[in-house]
């Protein structure tokens, strides 16, 4: 795929071409493999939502909210602004993504540099903790326009290396990232499919300047098993069953979010020459408690 034309492209028009362009792979795995927990833990939500289906059920305001929304998400309006995004920022904070120190944005316009030039990737929803990028969300917008959102998220995650990068070196005065794994979340309606995007220095500046970079990078996602997969888009978690297993898939993903800090603290170490290199697998498959 070496020979394939590159050229600069905004993140939300990046399809599986510019995948192959930068030497990028999308592996499945499953729930085990890829949380690195068997069993998943169980979600931190009250038990109405657990055990009740519908919104009038509710005697927290907070989960009413959240399963009316769960029911705009569900039913999307193509002339309208999408109710997945506010469906998105009020689960991620019901979930304990966004505590006092973390913001969920929407609509986050994050600078890509690509072919020596400058563009934009646009980001549905973020979990952003001092402007640096946490998490990314991104609709599926199939309903409204003919993108996959898997390229977009990717292309988001480099773009977000590139800019947690820059304002590590030109505002803090500190080394750049060597290498990220930025956690990622594309919804299709409340269907939900996790993203573990490792981005290095070697493919951000591939990105930036049109090359093909020699290492491989795998982008490893999951898929929550479901009892009705051939269901899971028209029902997404709506059905008890479903939302009970979505919710555990979230909680166990909220690690790799957590772990960020953690990173951060290994390669400052690193840059500081107090340790001598950052364990691999600890990049790839960022697994350990937080």
């Amino acid at each position: 795929m070496a020979d394939l034309l590159r050229t600069a492209k905004s993140g939300r028009d990046w399809g599986i071409i510019e995948l192959a362009a930068y030497n990028i792979e999308i592996q499945f795995q499953d729930a085990a493999t890829f949380f690195g927990v068997d069993p998943l833990p169980a979600p931190a939500v009250a038990n109405e939502v657990l055990t009740k289906p519908h919104a009038d059920d509710m005697q927290d305001d907070s989960n009413y909210k959240l399963l009316r929304y769960m029911d705009l998400a569900m039913d999307p309006v193509p002339t309208e602004e999408s109710a997945v995004n506010d469906f998105a920022v009020h689960l991620l904070k019901v979930l304990g993504y966004a505590p006092r120190t973390r913001m969920a944005r929407t609509r986050a316009d994050i600078p890509l540099r690509t072919c020596g030039e400058q563009r934009h990737a646009k980001t549905d929803v973020c979990i952003v903790d001092s402007d640096d990028i946490l998490l990314l969300v991104q609709e599926d917008k199939r309903h409204k326009e003919l993108k996959d959102p898997e390229p977009q998220l990717v292309a988001a995650a480099i773009a977000a290396f590139q800019s947690n990068n820059w304002r590590r070196v030109h505002l803090l005065g500190q080394g750049p990232l060597p290498m990220r794994m930025i956690p990622g979340i594309t919804l299709t309606g409340t269907s939900p499919t996790f993203f573990k995007v490792p981005v290095t220095q070697e493919l951000a500046d591939a990105v930036e300047f049109g090359a093909y970079p020699a290492t491989p990078t795998i982008v490893y996602a999951h898929l929550p098993k479901l009892p009705r997969p051939a269901r899971r888009l028209s029902e997404g978690m709506k059905p008890l069953d479903n939302r009970s297993q979505i919710l555990s898939c979230f909680e166990a993903f909220k690690r790799f979010v957590n772990w960020y800090r953690r990173f951060i603290l290994m390669c400052t170490l690193t840059l500081t020459g107090l340790v001598e290199r950052i364990p691999s697998q600890n990049f790839v498959n960022p697994v350990a408690d937080v």
